[in-house]
């Protein structure tokens, strides 16, 4: 399989910035579709790389964009609902998951049959499932049995979260799933997320402590994305994709203080309390901390099953973190400091 031409859906985001520009290094040419063209101005620098203004939920201008392309990559995907939508609408149906994970997949799976494009890479993620209390998980687990349907060549299931008009055309594609646990690296919104509260709060009271992750590093959710594109053995696959360790939510907001020579004081809460701390945060204004379905996912450990299923070693979180949150520590400022004083 030779594929030249990728077109990528939130290439413009933290994990897609990393997969164009790889992709970018190796030769491929690179179509980004982004609300926003100047939103994304370290990949318009790339030779390889254009940006195109779309939007994405317009059927015909996916069909358009899709066109001449021989591969598909979607990595949209929203971690908090902002927009419920509207009341008549039935629940499973409504706001910014439904529309994302599942709408979305959707869409481009029948863009990819009318533009003849044969190859689809699809992000989901760890913990996806149809039957989580959680609408996050729901809607990506929805989306994700979509994907995986057109990618045995069948038509759409007619229940349940599935339901919806049959696609109009062949949907036979070379399907790849991804699910990653959370992805770490310099401008993630995990990690950096708790450097930030202990950077600034002595007490942190923390819900869900002993809930358990097994972050990756962006650096390799990337690789495995390139590596697999014109892969045969990975079509029809779906792969779990997490880092050489598992760690309990508050092993990893003691080790981002720990980078910055902090030490908060931290209190792990009961279900009940992280329950309430859930709920009446999602009343903050801005970007969200915490909300209750984040709460209802982390009822489950988000680690793999599976060994990594890939021919090289993923990163450790201590392997990379050390590199940007150390920088970040009062030492860090101070040696900085010093140094740039030396150069006046």
């Amino acid at each position: 399989m030779n594929i030249q031409t990728i077109c990528v859906l939130g290439g413009a985001g933290f994990v897609g910035s990393a997969l164009v520009s790889r992709l970018a290094a190796t030769g491929k040419q690179v179509k980004v579709l982004s609300r926003m063209r100047e939103r994304s101005k370290e990949l318009i620098l790339l030779p390889t790389v254009e940006v195109v203004e779309a939007d994405i939920h317009d059927d015909r201008e996916l069909v358009r964009q899709f066109r001449g392309m021989d591969a598909v990559i979607n990595l949209v995907g929203v971690l908090h609902e902002e927009r419920r939508g509207r009341a008549d609408v039935p629940a499973e149906r409504r706001g910014d998951f439904y529309q994302c994970h599942v709408e979305l997949p959707r869409k481009i799976i029948q863009a990819c049959a009318e533009a003849g494009i044969g190859r689809l890479l699809h992000m989901s993620a760890l913990g996806a499932n149809p039957g989580s209390n959680s609408a996050y998980q729901r809607s990506k687990g929805a989306g994700e049995a979509i994907v995986r349907e057109a990618g045995t060549r069948h038509q759409q299931s007619e229940s349940g979260y599935l339901n919806g008009p049959k696609f109009t055309h062949d949907c036979g594609l070379d399907v790849t799933i991804f699910r990653p646990s959370v992805i770490f690296g310099r401008d993630d919104s995990f990690i950096n997320l708790f450097a930030q509260l202990v950077r600034w709060l002595p007490v942190i009271p923390l819900a869900n402590s002993q809930a358990r992750f097994q972050p990756v590093w962006v650096e390799d959710v990337a690789r495995t994305f390139v590596d697999c594109l014109e892969d045969m053995d990975s079509f029809g696959q779906t792969y779990e994709l997490c880092g050489p360790r598992a760690y309990s939510l508050r092993e990893i907001v003691e080790y981002a203080a720990h980078m910055q020579g902090r030490h908060p004081r931290i209190i792990s809460l009961n279900d009940r309390l992280s329950y309430l701390q859930a709920w009446a945060m999602e009343f903050k204004p801005g970007a969200k901390l915490m909300t209750r379905d984040n709460y209802y996912a982390m009822q489950q450990d988000n680690v793999c099953q599976a060994q990594w299923p890939f021919g090289f070693t993923p990163t450790a979180l201590e392997a990379v973190v050390p590199t940007y949150l150390n920088r970040q520590s009062p030492r860090a400022r101070y040696q900085a400091y010093r140094g740039h004083a030396r150069r006046r």
